[in-house]
């Protein structure tokens, strides 16, 4: 059973800082103007930031029998790290993908009374795929995905961070494959029974590379199954 917890109670007036994460965009990849264009780039940029945002906010759906006295904090994607896309000598190309996966939806709900601390659990969904470059399935029918789910308050501050092994398996024929991951418990403490799950966000991202989250946020796409196999 997946789970982890937060081992202090959480004082939203006084955090102390473990790291802080940037440019937090809920959403799936979308193109990239050029550079160039100063203010009014910059104007563009963040009113498509605000609609990615609405866009995955409206994703989210409750999972069914949780039941809670205050707002569920807010679960979403980091933008960065959405989708992974791993090239054969780091080559940007359709034909030189190796396996990729991207993070299509979550379902999330929480519960908490009193001065409990808020429990939350959520399902994750995957879909994850084997480009042109993987190695023949007679070699290597399976693939482990690493991703993070992260708890912080609302100004980015990160209280707690767990990895996670998500194990693709890909039968003959075939280079997609979806996966859905159960959290069962997460556990957030609160510093006193008016903090509220709305102070805090919890964020779900691949393990990826620097050279995978600048892909990501300048907008490049490549599905998952986007190219045949190579021949034996």
């Amino acid at each position: 059973m997946r789970q982890f917890s937060i081992a202090t109670a959480v004082a939203v007036t006084a955090l102390s800082a473990v790291m802080v994460l940037t440019d937090v965009t809920p959403t799936h990849a979308q193109g990239r103007p050029g550079g160039g264009g100063g203010q009014q780039d910059e104007d563009k940029e963040a009113a498509k930031r605000k609609k990615r945002d609405e866009e995955w906010g409206n994703q989210l759906s409750p999972l069914p029998g949780m039941r809670n006295a205050g707002p569920c904090p807010y679960v979403k994607v980091l933008y960065d790290a959405s989708r992974m896309v791993e090239f054969k000598d780091n080559r940007e190309a359709s034909n030189a993908v190796i396996y990729s996966g991207e993070i299509q939806g979550i379902s999330a709900g929480c519960k908490y009374r009193g001065a409990d601390p808020i429990e939350l659990r959520m399902e994750v969904l995957f879909a994850l795929g084997r480009g042109p470059e993987a190695p023949p399935l007679s070699q290597s029918a399976s693939k482990d995905f690493t991703y993070w789910v992260a708890v912080t308050n609302r100004n980015k501050t990160v209280l707690a961070k767990e990895y996670f092994t998500v194990p693709a398996r890909f039968a003959a024929g075939e280079d997609r494959a979806l996966y859905t991951d159960k959290i069962n418990s997460i556990v957030i403490p609160r510093a006193a029974e008016g903090v509220s799950g709305a102070n805090f966000e919890v964020l779900v991202g691949f393990d990826v590379t620097p050279q995978m989250a600048e892909f990501n946020r300048d907008g490049k796409r490549f599905r998952v199954n986007v190219a045949p196999q190579k021949a034996p």
